[in-house]
C-alpha cells in the first residue's frame, strides 16, 4: 500500500463530528466557479507575457495554430483525467486523491513511480521559478521608476536578492495555510489579478498600434539574415513551440482541484464544464497577448513585454501590472506548493502516527486571527520555502532548468498517462482505429516534448558559461 492508498484510508478525528462524504471527509463545497477559479489561477501565470516572442518566432499562421492545437488537447486529455477521478467507475468508484493514485489504480506500480518523479520534481522546482519571476517583476517596478525619473537611457539595474528573500518570508507564513481546500480566497485574487496584466500587456500593445507605430511582422515569424542564423531561427522555434505547449499545464493539481468539489452533480462533469471555461479564457487571453504584443513589436518583440521594457509609458500602468503579475505568483505559488507539501505530510502521519510533533494541532492565537499550529508543518515547509529561495538566488536563470522540466512533464502528464488511462478504463482495443488516433497524437505531443527540452537544455549550457553565482543584476 502506498503514501496515497493509506492515507485515503486516514478519518481525521476533526471530521467525525461534521457532515462528511462518501469517503468519511468532510463535506466538500466545491463547484464548477471556484475549480475554474484555481484552473486560471495555475495557468494563466506571468508566462502569458511572454508569449508575444513564442509568436515573434513562430509567425501568425504556426502560431496561432499551435496555440490552438495546445488548447483543443488540452481539454480533451484534462476530461479524460476528469473520468480518472473516481476508480473504476467515473462516477460511483472509489476516489483517487491524487494524480499518482490515478495512475497506480488505472496503469499500475511501475507507472506510478514514473508519474510520481516527474510530478513532484516539477512541482518543486515550480516554485523556484516563481521566486525568480516575482523579483524580476518587483525589480521591474523599480526600473520603471528610474526610468521615468533619469531617463530611457539611465543606467537602472539592481540586484534581484533582496526581493527574492522578501517573497521567501512572506511565502513562509503563507505555507502554514493547512491544505489546498483553503486556497478558494488566494486563488480569487491571484485569477483576478492574472486577467489585470494580461489585460495591460494586450492594452499597451493595442495603443502601440492605434497610434501607427506597430511594427513589421510575418507569417512565418523572424526572417533569418544577420540579427539571426538558420540554426538560432531553429533554436527559437523549438523554445516557443515549448512555451507554448507549457503554458497550457495545470496537471500537477488537477485531482487537488478535483478533490474541492462536491458530489452532486458528479465530479467528473462539473470539471470537465471547468476544463471548457478555463482553458477556453486562457486561449482567447493567450491569443490577444501574443497576437498584440508581436504585432506592436515585430521581431524585436522582447521576451516579456511588461518585464522587458517594451514599454516605458506610462511607466505608473508598467509598474502596476508587475504588481499584478507578484500578487498573481503569490497565490499561485501556493497552488503549486501544497500537492507537494500534502504528500510529504501524509508520508510523515504514517511513518510516525503516534508523533505529538508531526500529528498534533495546537489552537493559537495572533492579534485577532486564530489558527491551529502543526510544529511539523511549520519546520519542515519553512525549510522548503528557505531552501528554493536560495537556489533562486544562487542560479536566478533556473528558468531554463524550470522549462527543461516543464519539457520533460509536458507529454507524460498532459498526453501520455491521461490517455492510456482512458484506454484502460474505456477497455479499447489495441489496433482499433480510435487507439491509432490517440497513439499518433501520443507521438506527435512526444515529440514536441523533445524539441522543447533540447532547446531547454542549449539555454542552460548557454547560462552556465557566462554567470557568475549570486551577482546577477536586472
Amino acid at each position: 500500500m502506498d503514501i496515497e492508498e493509506a492515507a485515503s484510508n486516514v478519518v481525521p478525528a476533526t471530521h467525525k463530528s461534521v457532515e462528511v462524504d462518501d469517503d468519511g471527509r468532510s463535506k466538500r463545497t466545491g463547484d464548477v466557479l471556484t475549480a475554474t477559479t484555481h484552473i486560471i489561477t495555475v495557468v494563466i501565470g506571468a508566462g502569458v507575457l511572454a508569449l508575444a516572442w513564442a509568436m515573434a518566432q513562430l509567425g501568425w499562421i504556426a502560431g496561432i495554430g499551435i496555440m490552438i492545437a495546445c488548447s483543443c488537447i488540452s481539454i480533451l486529455t484534462y476530461n479524460f483525467i476528469a473520468d480518472c477521478y473516481r476508480y473504476p467507475d467515473p462516477v460511483t468508484g472509489k476516489r483517487n486523491y491524487t494524480y499518482m493514485q490515478a495512475v497506480n489504480s488505472y496503469l499500475g506500480g511501475k507507472m506510478h513511480v514514473f508519474c510520481g518523479l516527474i510530478l513532484y520534481g516539477k512541482l518543486a522546482g515550480v516554485t523556484v521559478g516563481y521566486a525568480i519571476t516575482t523579483s524580476t517583476s518587483l525589480v521591474a517596478i523599480k526600473k520603471a521608476i528610474c526610468f521615468h525619473e533619469k531617463g530611457h537611457d539611465a543606467y537602472c539595474k539592481f540586484s534581484n536578492n533582496p526581493y527574492m528573500i522578501g517573497f521567501g518570508i512572506g511565502q513562509i507564513f503563507l505555507s502554514q495555510i493547512p491544505d489546498f481546500h483553503k486556497l478558494t480566497w488566494l486563488s480569487t485574487i491571484a485569477a483576478i489579478t492574472s486577467f489585470g496584466y494580461a489585460f495591460i500587456g494586450s492594452g499597451l500593445s493595442l495603443a502601440v498600434l492605434l497610434s501607427g507605430k506597430g511594427q513589421a511582422t510575418s507569417l512565418t515569424g523572424v526572417k533569418v539574415g544577420a540579427e539571426v542564423t538558420e540554426a538560432d531561427k531553429i533554436w527559437r522555434v523549438f523554445s516557443a513551440m515549448g512555451n507554448i505547449a507549457l503554458a497550457c499545464s495545470f496537471a500537477t493539481v488537477v485531482y487537488d482541484i478535483m478533490d474541492t468539489l462536491k458530489s452532486d452533480p458528479p465530479e467528473n462533469q462539473q470539471m470537465k464544464k471547468a476544463n471548457v471555461v478555463g482553458i477556453s479564457m486562457m486561449t482567447v487571453l493567450f491569443l490577444a497577448c501574443g497576437g498584440l504584443g508581436y504585432a506592436a513589436f515585430g521581431e524585436h518583440t522582447p521576451g516579456n513585454i511588461l518585464t522587458g521594457f517594451g514599454f516605458y509609458e506610462p511607466f505608473w500602468l508598467v509598474a502596476l501590472g508587475n504588481v499584478f503579475i507578484v500578487i498573481h505568483i503569490v497565490g499561485a505559488y501556493q497552488v503549486m506548493a501544497q500537492p507537494f507539501f500534502r504528500i510529504v505530510e501524509m508520508g510523515a502521519n504514517i511513518m510516525w502516527p503516534h508523533s505529538d510533533f508531526i500529528n498534533k494541532e495546537h489552537p493559537t492565537k495572533l492579534w485577532i486571527f486564530k489558527f491551529r499550529l502543526n510544529m511539523f508543518r511549520l519546520v519542515w515547509r519553512t525549510i522548503f520555502v528557505v531552501i528554493g529561495t536560495i537556489i533562486a538566488m544562487a542560479m536566478p536563470f533556473f528558468h531554463a532548468f524550470l522549462a527543461l522540466l516543464g519539457a520533460i512533464g509536458f507529454w507524460p502528464l498532459i498526453v501520455f498517462f491521461p490517455i492510456q488511462m482512458h484506454i484502460a478504463q474505456r477497455n479499447i482495443k489495441v489496433a482499433s482505429l480510435k487507439w491509432y488516433a490517440l497513439q499518433l497524437l501520443n507521438f506527435t505531443c512526444f515529440l514536441i516534448t523533445v524539441l522543447a527540452a533540447i532547446g531547454s537544455i542549449r539555454e542552460i549550457s548557454k547560462n552556465i558559461s557566462k554567470y557568475r553565482i549570486f551577482t546577477y543584476k536586472q
